[in-house]
């Protein structure tokens, strides 16, 4: 936080002027001040203090010129900020809390999951359950096929004997088949109501 002025060469004239006058009768600590800052080198530096002590004086005296006019060309004086080293044990208790933040957010985004139960109860058994259920489908449907397959394949062997014309055995085949499918259809049926629980 700036606290002192960087004065001008304007300042450094009119301040010169005001020590040499005789008749002036600047407060012996002021004079001081203003002396200890024209000797310094660049860049110059005013406390504030003095120059509300100067500002003051001004006033009271009623100088033909004023504060603003005397800094007209000078600037704030902005001291380099020096940052103290870190405290070791601060940075490893800092460290310390920003592991345990980090493994809260972690322990937070993952309470849902829960590994235990995922083995016990969760994906891979059901996943066992559906790979038996979708097998008894495929076998199901696999005998099914072959049922109404093998069913087409005796009716056009057997009808053979009964009819000679190509078309027929096939109409026959085609009718052995279907009625057979039906069956098979209407057992599949009652086997999964039964094992839905439906009556």
């Amino acid at each position: 936080m700036a606290s002192a002025f960087v004065v001008g060469e304007k300042f450094r004239k009119k301040a010169n002027v005001l020590l040499k006058k005789t008749d002036s009768c600047l407060p012996q600590k002021l004079r001081e001040e203003l002396e200890e800052t024209l000797k310094k080198t660049e860049p110059t530096t005013l406390s504030f203090s003095t120059t509300r002590t100067l500002n003051k004086y001004l006033q009271d005296k009623g100088h033909p010129f004023y504060l603003h006019e005397l800094l007209e060309d000078s600037s704030l004086h902005l001291p380099e900020v020096v940052k103290p080293p870190r405290n070791p044990e601060l940075v490893a208790r800092l460290e310390k809390i920003k592991a345990k933040l980090a493994n809260e957010e972690y322990n937070r985004i993952t309470r849902n999951v829960n590994t235990q139960e995922m083995n016990r109860n969760g994906t891979l058994i059901d996943f066992g359950r559906q790979v038996r259920s979708v097998k008894a489908m495929v076998v199901t449907v696999f005998n099914f096929l072959v049922t109404v397959v093998a069913a087409f394949a005796c009716s056009y062997m057997g009808s053979q004997y009964l009819f000679t014309d190509t078309a027929a055995r096939v109409i026959s085949a085609v009718i052995a088949a279907s009625v057979v499918g039906l069956a098979e259809l209407y057992v599949l049926v009652r086997t999964m109501e039964g094992e839905l629980g439906e009556p």
